[in-house]
Protein backbone atom coordinates (compact mmCIF):
# COMPACT_ATOMS: atom_id res chain seq x y z
CA UNK A 1 0.00 0.00 0.00
CA UNK A 2 2.88 2.14 0.94
CA UNK A 3 3.96 1.61 -2.83
CA UNK A 4 1.23 2.17 -3.94
CA UNK A 5 0.89 5.72 -2.84
CA UNK A 6 4.16 6.49 -3.28
CA UNK A 7 3.84 5.86 -6.71
CA UNK A 8 0.51 8.01 -7.18
CA UNK A 9 2.50 11.33 -5.86
CA UNK A 10 4.82 10.77 -8.36
CA UNK A 11 2.60 10.44 -11.40
CA UNK A 12 0.92 13.26 -9.86
CA UNK A 13 4.43 15.46 -9.62
CA UNK A 14 5.66 14.44 -13.03
CA UNK A 15 2.31 15.77 -14.61
CA UNK A 16 2.34 19.23 -12.77
CA UNK A 17 6.11 19.65 -13.67
CA UNK A 18 4.66 18.83 -17.42
CA UNK A 19 1.89 21.36 -17.13
CA UNK A 20 4.64 24.01 -15.45
CA UNK A 21 6.73 23.47 -18.53
CA UNK A 22 3.88 23.97 -21.24
CA UNK A 23 2.43 26.95 -19.35
CA UNK A 24 5.97 28.72 -19.66
CA UNK A 25 6.50 27.88 -23.27
CA UNK A 26 3.04 29.25 -23.67
CA UNK A 27 3.76 32.65 -21.86
CA UNK A 28 7.32 32.99 -23.98
CA UNK A 29 5.45 32.84 -27.22
CA UNK A 30 2.67 35.10 -26.32
CA UNK A 31 5.48 37.89 -25.21
CA UNK A 32 7.76 37.79 -28.21
CA UNK A 33 8.74 40.92 -29.74
CA UNK A 34 8.72 40.92 -33.74
CA UNK A 35 11.48 43.17 -35.34
CA UNK A 36 10.78 46.62 -36.46
CA UNK A 37 10.26 46.42 -40.13
CA UNK A 38 12.82 48.34 -42.45
CA UNK A 39 11.26 51.09 -44.41
CA UNK A 40 10.86 50.84 -48.15
CA UNK A 41 11.82 54.85 -48.65
CA UNK A 42 14.37 56.52 -47.28
CA UNK A 43 14.42 60.20 -46.72
CA UNK A 44 18.18 61.95 -46.22
CA UNK A 45 19.26 65.80 -45.91
CA UNK A 46 19.50 67.74 -49.29
CA UNK A 47 23.10 69.02 -49.96
CA UNK A 48 23.89 72.34 -49.24
CA UNK A 49 23.03 74.65 -52.06
CA UNK A 50 23.70 77.74 -53.31
CA UNK A 51 22.80 80.65 -50.77
CA UNK A 52 20.60 84.12 -51.89
CA UNK A 53 21.21 86.07 -48.62
CA UNK A 54 19.72 89.01 -50.55
CA UNK A 55 17.06 87.22 -52.44
CA UNK A 56 14.08 89.84 -52.38
CA UNK A 57 10.43 89.20 -53.50
CA UNK A 58 8.16 92.47 -52.64
CA UNK A 59 5.62 94.88 -53.68
CA UNK A 60 3.03 92.40 -54.88
CA UNK A 61 0.45 93.69 -57.19
CA UNK A 62 -2.78 92.19 -58.98
CA UNK A 63 -4.60 94.46 -61.08
CA UNK A 64 -6.56 92.69 -63.88
CA UNK A 65 -5.42 89.52 -63.81
CA UNK A 66 -2.11 90.47 -64.09
CA UNK A 67 0.55 90.09 -61.28
CA UNK A 68 3.77 92.36 -60.76
CA UNK A 69 6.60 91.79 -58.38
CA UNK A 70 10.08 93.79 -57.51
CA UNK A 71 12.46 90.84 -57.61
CA UNK A 72 15.99 91.73 -56.23
CA UNK A 73 19.18 90.36 -55.43
CA UNK A 74 23.08 90.58 -55.54
CA UNK A 75 23.02 87.39 -57.42
CA UNK A 76 19.80 86.16 -57.65
CA UNK A 77 18.24 86.53 -60.92
CA UNK A 78 14.78 85.17 -62.57
CA UNK A 79 15.10 82.95 -65.45
CA UNK A 80 18.87 82.40 -64.63
CA UNK A 81 20.38 78.61 -64.20
CA UNK A 82 21.77 78.14 -60.53
CA UNK A 83 25.11 77.77 -60.25
CA UNK A 84 25.50 74.07 -58.21
CA UNK A 85 22.27 72.65 -60.33
CA UNK A 86 24.43 70.00 -62.12
CA UNK A 87 25.57 68.77 -58.71
CA UNK A 88 22.17 68.01 -57.10
CA UNK A 89 21.27 64.97 -59.18
CA UNK A 90 17.77 65.80 -59.01
CA UNK A 91 15.08 67.76 -61.66
CA UNK A 92 16.12 70.96 -62.74
CA UNK A 93 13.89 73.62 -64.64
CA UNK A 94 15.94 74.54 -67.99
CA UNK A 95 13.78 77.91 -67.97
CA UNK A 96 16.45 78.69 -64.63
CA UNK A 97 15.27 80.47 -61.57
CA UNK A 98 11.66 81.07 -60.78
CA UNK A 99 8.40 82.04 -58.48
CA UNK A 100 6.17 79.59 -57.24
CA UNK A 101 2.77 81.60 -56.37
CA UNK A 102 0.67 78.38 -54.75
CA UNK A 103 -2.75 80.12 -54.40
CA UNK A 104 -4.98 78.50 -51.36
CA UNK A 105 -2.31 75.05 -50.66
CA UNK A 106 -2.82 73.69 -54.31
CA UNK A 107 -0.09 72.83 -56.83
CA UNK A 108 1.81 75.67 -57.56
CA UNK A 109 2.43 77.88 -60.88
CA UNK A 110 6.25 78.33 -61.96
CA UNK A 111 6.77 81.67 -63.23
CA UNK A 112 9.96 82.98 -64.80
CA UNK A 113 9.72 86.82 -64.79
CA UNK A 114 8.30 89.18 -62.06
CA UNK A 115 5.02 89.98 -64.14
CA UNK A 116 2.49 87.50 -65.48
CA UNK A 117 -1.05 87.03 -65.85
CA UNK A 118 -2.87 84.55 -63.97
CA UNK A 119 -6.79 83.80 -62.76
CA UNK A 120 -7.72 83.64 -59.35
CA UNK A 121 -11.63 83.59 -58.57
CA UNK A 122 -13.58 85.97 -56.38
CA UNK A 123 -13.28 85.53 -53.06
CA UNK A 124 -10.60 85.04 -49.98
CA UNK A 125 -7.90 83.20 -50.61
CA UNK A 126 -4.44 82.30 -49.10
CA UNK A 127 -1.30 83.23 -51.09
CA UNK A 128 2.32 82.29 -51.42
CA UNK A 129 4.33 83.15 -53.52
CA UNK A 130 8.71 82.34 -52.74
CA UNK A 131 11.80 82.60 -55.14
CA UNK A 132 13.11 79.00 -55.73
CA UNK A 133 16.34 77.75 -57.44
CA UNK A 134 16.56 76.50 -60.88
CA UNK A 135 15.70 72.39 -59.42
CA UNK A 136 12.96 73.91 -57.31
CA UNK A 137 14.77 74.79 -53.97
CA UNK A 138 12.83 77.44 -52.15
CA UNK A 139 15.34 80.03 -50.69
CA UNK A 140 14.05 80.28 -47.05
CA UNK A 141 14.28 83.80 -45.79
CA UNK A 142 12.10 86.58 -44.62
CA UNK A 143 12.53 88.56 -47.40
CA UNK A 144 12.26 85.78 -50.24
CA UNK A 145 8.91 84.97 -49.67
CA UNK A 146 5.13 86.50 -49.56
CA UNK A 147 2.37 84.78 -47.49
CA UNK A 148 -1.02 86.88 -47.24
CA UNK A 149 -4.46 86.32 -47.12
CA UNK A 150 -6.19 88.21 -49.82
CA UNK A 151 -9.48 88.88 -51.50
CA UNK A 152 -10.09 89.48 -54.70
CA UNK A 153 -13.30 90.91 -56.81
CA UNK A 154 -12.77 91.18 -60.77
CA UNK A 155 -9.37 90.16 -61.00
CA UNK A 156 -8.54 92.59 -58.73
CA UNK A 157 -7.08 92.13 -54.97
CA UNK A 158 -9.27 94.23 -52.63
CA UNK A 159 -7.42 93.52 -49.50
CA UNK A 160 -4.35 91.76 -47.93
CA UNK A 161 -3.19 90.71 -44.69
CA UNK A 162 -0.17 88.77 -43.32
CA UNK A 163 -1.03 85.64 -42.18
CA UNK A 164 0.12 84.92 -38.48
CA UNK A 165 -1.21 81.31 -38.07
CA UNK A 166 1.57 77.72 -38.50
CA UNK A 167 1.12 76.37 -41.70
CA UNK A 168 3.12 74.13 -43.83
CA UNK A 169 2.73 75.13 -48.09
CA UNK A 170 3.36 72.37 -50.23
CA UNK A 171 5.68 72.69 -52.97
CA UNK A 172 7.61 69.36 -54.37
CA UNK A 173 7.50 66.75 -55.70
CA UNK A 174 5.30 67.69 -58.40
CA UNK A 175 4.04 66.21 -62.00
CA UNK A 176 5.86 63.59 -63.67
CA UNK A 177 9.33 62.51 -62.94
CA UNK A 178 11.59 60.55 -65.94
CA UNK A 179 14.63 58.45 -65.91
CA UNK A 180 17.45 59.63 -63.86
CA UNK A 181 15.06 62.11 -62.30
CA UNK A 182 13.25 59.47 -60.39
CA UNK A 183 16.46 58.37 -58.59
CA UNK A 184 16.26 61.14 -55.94
CA UNK A 185 13.57 62.97 -55.76
CA UNK A 186 13.43 66.34 -54.07
CA UNK A 187 11.13 67.07 -51.08
CA UNK A 188 10.92 70.61 -50.24
CA UNK A 189 8.13 72.54 -48.62
CA UNK A 190 7.62 76.27 -46.46
CA UNK A 191 6.82 76.09 -43.17
CA UNK A 192 5.41 79.68 -42.21
CA UNK A 193 5.09 81.08 -38.23
CA UNK A 194 6.34 77.70 -36.63
CA UNK A 195 9.85 76.49 -35.58
CA UNK A 196 10.83 72.86 -36.48
CA UNK A 197 12.25 71.08 -33.63
CA UNK A 198 12.06 68.63 -30.78
CA UNK A 199 9.51 69.23 -28.80
CA UNK A 200 7.92 72.06 -30.98
CA UNK A 201 6.60 72.05 -34.19
CA UNK A 202 7.37 69.03 -36.59
CA UNK A 203 6.08 67.54 -40.54
CA UNK A 204 5.22 64.23 -40.64
CA UNK A 205 6.20 62.83 -44.45
CA UNK A 206 3.77 59.77 -45.04
CA UNK A 207 4.67 58.58 -48.42
CA UNK A 208 2.36 56.00 -50.06
CA UNK A 209 1.75 54.77 -46.27
CA UNK A 210 5.33 55.10 -44.71
CA UNK A 211 5.49 57.60 -42.11
CA UNK A 212 8.30 59.83 -41.58
CA UNK A 213 9.14 61.98 -38.94
CA UNK A 214 11.10 65.57 -39.88
CA UNK A 215 12.03 68.36 -37.26
CA UNK A 216 14.54 70.12 -39.17
CA UNK A 217 13.09 72.80 -41.80
CA UNK A 218 15.75 72.08 -45.21
CA UNK A 219 14.49 70.30 -48.51
CA UNK A 220 15.52 66.18 -48.67
CA UNK A 221 16.57 63.65 -51.09
CA UNK A 222 13.48 60.69 -51.23
CA UNK A 223 14.84 57.22 -52.92
CA UNK A 224 13.38 54.11 -52.98
CA UNK A 225 9.65 55.09 -54.38
CA UNK A 226 8.23 52.83 -57.24
CA UNK A 227 7.77 53.29 -60.37
CA UNK A 228 3.99 54.89 -61.18
CA UNK A 229 1.99 56.67 -59.29
CA UNK A 230 3.23 58.19 -55.91
CA UNK A 231 1.52 59.84 -53.12
CA UNK A 232 2.70 62.10 -50.16
CA UNK A 233 0.80 63.68 -46.97
CA UNK A 234 2.47 66.78 -45.64
CA UNK A 235 1.40 67.26 -41.73
CA UNK A 236 2.45 69.88 -39.58
CA UNK A 237 1.81 68.46 -35.88
CA UNK A 238 2.56 70.17 -32.47
CA UNK A 239 2.78 67.33 -30.47
CA UNK A 240 -0.16 64.65 -31.19
CA UNK A 241 -2.31 67.99 -32.67
CA UNK A 242 -2.27 68.98 -36.00
CA UNK A 243 -2.34 71.83 -37.34
CA UNK A 244 -3.11 71.46 -41.76
CA UNK A 245 -1.91 68.74 -43.83
CA UNK A 246 -1.91 68.66 -47.75
CA UNK A 247 -1.58 65.86 -49.99
CA UNK A 248 0.04 66.02 -53.56
CA UNK A 249 0.08 63.16 -56.47
CA UNK A 250 2.93 62.68 -58.60
CA UNK A 251 4.41 60.22 -61.27
CA UNK A 252 7.95 58.58 -61.52
CA UNK A 253 8.44 56.68 -64.94
CA UNK A 254 11.24 54.88 -66.90
CA UNK A 255 12.95 56.20 -69.64
CA UNK A 256 11.81 54.37 -72.94
CA UNK A 257 13.80 56.91 -75.30
CA UNK A 258 15.63 54.62 -77.76
CA UNK A 259 19.62 54.28 -77.29
CA UNK A 260 21.47 55.29 -80.26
Amino acid sequence: MKQLSIAIIGLFLMICCKNDKATTNEDSSSTKIEAPKANKYTVTPFSKSEAYPDANISNMQYKDGQFNFDVTGTAYKLGMQTPDAGAKMCANSAKGQHIHLIVDNKPYSAQYTSEFDYDIADGEHTLMAFLSRSYHESIKTNQAHIFKKITVKDKNIMSANNISEPMVTYSRPKGTYVGADTKKVMLDFYVSNAELGVGGYMIDVNINGESHKIDKWQPYYIEGMPMGENKITLSLMKGEKLINKVTRMFELKEDITPKK
